[in-house]
């Protein structure tokens, strides 16, 4: 458990989708899906217990994109040297798809800016792509996650991966599809994926089914070498489901404290208040995370280690 106060989930109980977590030494950036006026709301915590909002880490949209859409999504944060690289989805005005750009700022709380003339990664006959998530290997060579996002318009969806720049700011080689959903539970669609590395296997994980739903889950697949193929674990179900007051946790990724401990940031419906029509909120909540053999377990705030399905 990370020193000072107590944990309490949600750590911050507002509408806070898609977090993503990054340390900076001691101190802990999250950042989200657009929330009100917010393209990337982003806040700030030294103790995982209390966080401060901070404001907008994307104030500006690049040319290429929509601005005023509410259709800036799940952010991320690659640092690179002193420099810090943010990777988001927005509304692409030439193909009107939702599209992957990357922007640059030399503080991770500080204005981030995409001066691009086009999106980085759009797979537009593919219905677009959407939900960066880096991940950065043992040689610390650096990739990139995402979901082409097919369920737009009719189209099949799948989970990709490319290999980035040492910059974080090119694409090296050729994109691979990992995998494609195809499991009762996981209903029309994966998305969100994230990554780790364990025992020397790559451990992908996703969220699967409708993100308004209490039926929105986390699943996961492993594979010996990074570009597959996966074997998906959770085929009967998910890995990570609501129980108790929880509802249609998702949009999971991964970071690690001071000491190392291992986390699992991700949002959740209140039970009661399950979709926006209901006025529900997706709240920021975060558990540890540790491995049993090879099966991935969850520490609650107030439990020992319980398996996450």
């Amino acid at each position: 458990m990370p020193a000072g106060p107590t944990y309490t989930n949600p750590v911050y109980d507002d509408d806070f989708p898609d977090p993503f977590v990054l340390r900076v030494g001691s101190v802990y950036y999250a950042y989200a899906t657009n929330v009100r006026s917010n393209n990337v709301p982003v806040l700030r915590s030294t103790d995982l217990a209390i966080w401060e909002k901070l404001g907008d880490a994307l104030p500006l949209l690049p040319k290429w994109a929509r601005s005023g859409a509410s259709l800036t999504w799940a952010p991320s944060v690659l640092p690179r040297g002193h420099r810090y690289v943010l990777y988001f989805t927005a509304r692409d005005h030439a193909s009107d798809r939702q599209c992957i750009g990357r922007a640059i700022a030399d503080a991770p709380d500080g204005k981030f800016k995409d001066d691009s003339p086009r999106p980085f990664i759009c797979q537009a006959d593919l219905g677009g792509s959407i939900d960066p998530s880096p991940f950065v290997d043992e040689d610390s060579s650096a990739w990139l996650l995402w979901k082409n996002d097919g369920n737009c318009c009719g189209l099949s969806v799948g989970l990709w991966i490319q290999q980035l720049s040492d910059d974080g700011l090119s694409l090296v080689g050729r994109p691979v599809e990992l995998l494609r959903h195809d499991r009762a539970w996981e209903a029309s669609l994966i998305e969100g994926p994230s990554m780790l590395k364990h025992g020397g296997r790559y451990y992908l994980f996703y969220s699967a089914n409708w993100y308004e739903s209490a039926d929105y889950a986390v699943g996961y697949a492993v594979a010996e070498a990074i570009t597959g193929p996966y074997r998906k674990m959770t085929t009967d179900g998910p890995l990570f489901a609501g129980r108790g007051d929880v509802a249609g946790p998702g949009g999971q990724e991964f970071f690690r404290d001071v000491k190392g401990n291992l986390w699992m940031a991700y949002h959740a419906w209140d039970a009661r208040f399950v979709g926006y029509a209901k006025l529900g909120r997706r709240s920021l909540r975060i558990d540890r995370v540790t491995f049993v053999g090879d099966t991935p377990m969850l520490y609650g705030p107030t439990t020992g280690p319980q398996p996450l399905h």
